[in-house]
């Protein structure tokens, strides 16, 4: 045989191998893939979740119902298949879930939504399959799928993309939802901080048919979260919580836990005893501000910029807002890249009326405004970027969720471009003459009241801090 011969068969035998080989690894990678590793119980009970009332009463039933399913089955009472949890992120839905699974005593098998988000066709309803068969071996339990909005977002196109990966993964998961017996005492728990993008098959009877929200806390809520964290913590008995909570509105039970701890670490860095109320407002500040840099190189062109930034801020927050506490305005540059700050909260929890949230854009809009009138439109600086996406993201909301608009009248815009497959240039125009108009009336406010202004903006440069007596001094 020619040498060219044999070299040849030689290539041909070496890619085979190749071949065989690598058919081999990718069926060994799909094996391990195919395994998760599941939480198998869980220690937790509705007493170590403080706040959502109303959630917890609702999933006493379904503890019920997992330990005395056949009180049920008498009756014919069908419990849902599944409960889906819904809310704003760090509310307590994982927490939820395992504290209905501790309740009741059984199994808790957790997985993620992404972990069934595959590259090779078919691992993820089979992954699918091998979750809801070792449910099944256990007998009653509960399975909870975190982040379900992974693998069940609405299908396009009239539900036409039946060979689509993520298809087949969500139909797996609505055939094995269906072969649950009634009386099986297996729940399938789920959580989403979108609700309004999961396929409306998720939602039907028979599958995700009770939906619980699980709401940002309210102030007893508040007060319920902070005992319960700092019980756990080495922590003065004299601490105001009521002075706490109404601090930390619009916290949700992740954001509370993530300050007490953060107090913590602030006594520990003062080798502190105890975790002390002034511990916790000088975390609160850092978890919302940031750190204030120290050792910095003091620019005054900078700093009076800044001072009458923040002055605007203060003052309209206080001019059309009277009610809300101003805690703290400060013109010391953050860790958070802030070259100041103004924090404002509200007395208490409140209805988020139309006037609510046009104040709300004055706000944000005033440092701006303070910068144009004493330095000229010419001299204005990047300090507001962060005011212009939250005033933009708000105002948007306003027109096109809302229905705030007078032009718009009685319509969700996102909901209306959805189903007619429009564009939203109307909104766009809608935004930019409301952002317009507030704009106009901020720049009045301020012109009519450049004397106090200016004397915030003084004391500022003076102090670089002030609080609400102060503030309220002046205006």
């Amino acid at each position: 045989m020619e040498t060219y011969q044999v070299l040849a068969v030689i290539g041909v035998l070496i890619f085979i191998a190749f071949i065989f080989r690598n058919k081999k690894s990718t069926q060994k990678e799909i094996n391990n893939l195919n395994e998760i590793e599941y939480a198998s119980s869980s220690g937790m009970k509705f007493d170590d979740v403080a706040g959502n009332y109303e959630a917890k009463e609702k999933l006493q039933e379904i503890v019920d119902f997992i330990k005395y399913p056949e009180k049920y089955s008498r009756f014919n009472a069908r419990m849902p298949k599944g409960v889906l949890l819904y809310g704003a992120p760090g509310t307590g839905k994982t927490l939820m879930a395992k504290a209905l699974a501790g309740e009741a005593g059984v199994p808790f098998y957790a997985v993620s939504g992404s972990d069934f988000v595959q590259v090779y066709a078919g691992l993820g309803a089979g992954r699918i399959r091998n979750l809801f068969k070792k449910a099944r071996k256990s007998g009653k339990s509960v399975v909870f799928i975190d982040e379900i909005d992974a693998i069940g977002k609405k299908r396009m196109n009239g539900n036409m993309r039946g060979s689509d990966e993520g298809d087949r993964t969500l139909n797996a998961l609505l055939t094995e939802m269906s072969g649950f017996a009634d009386d099986s005492g297996t729940v399938v728990v789920a959580a989403t901080n979108r609700i309004d993008t999961l396929d409306s098959a998720l939602l039907r009877p028979g599958r995700f048919d009770r939906q619980i929200e699980i709401m940002l806390p309210d102030r007893n809520a508040r007060k319920d979260i902070l005992e319960l964290y700092l019980c756990k913590k080495k922590a003065k008995s004299a601490i105001d919580l009521d002075d706490i909570a109404d601090m930390t509105v619009y916290f949700s039970g992740a954001m509370i836990e993530n300050l007490i701890n953060e107090a913590a670490l602030r006594a520990i860095r003062e080798d502190s005893d105890e975790i002390s109320e002034e511990h916790i407002k000088k975390a609160y500040l850092e978890v919302l501000a940031g750190t204030e840099k120290k050792n910095r190189v003091e620019n005054s062109r900078q700093k009076t910029v800044t001072s009458y930034h923040e002055a605007g801020h203060a003052f309209v927050s206080k001019h059309l807002m009277p009610d809300n506490k101003v805690v703290r305005v400060s013109v010391i540059p953050t860790s958070k890249g802030a070259g100041g700050y103004t924090l404002s909260t509200p007395i208490g929890d409140e209805v988020i009326t139309k006037q609510r949230i046009k104040n709300q854009l004055a706000v944000l809009m005033a440092g701006r405004v303070a910068e144009e009138i004493f330095f000229g439109r010419d001299n204005i600086t990047i300090g507001a970027q962060n005011d212009i996406e939250k005033a933009t993201s708000l105002a948007v909301d306003y027109i096109a969720k809302y229905g705030m608009d007078d032009d718009s009248a009685f319509v969700n815009m996102g909901v209306l471009a959805e189903k007619l497959n429009i564009s939203l240039v109307s909104v766009e125009r809608s935004v930019k003459k409301l952002a317009a108009e507030i704009y106009d009336e901020v720049v009045d406010i301020i012109e009519n009241n450049k004397g106090k202004v200016e004397k915030i903006a003084n004391l500022l440069i003076e102090k670089e801090v002030i609080n609400e007596e102060e503030l309220n001094e002046i205006v």
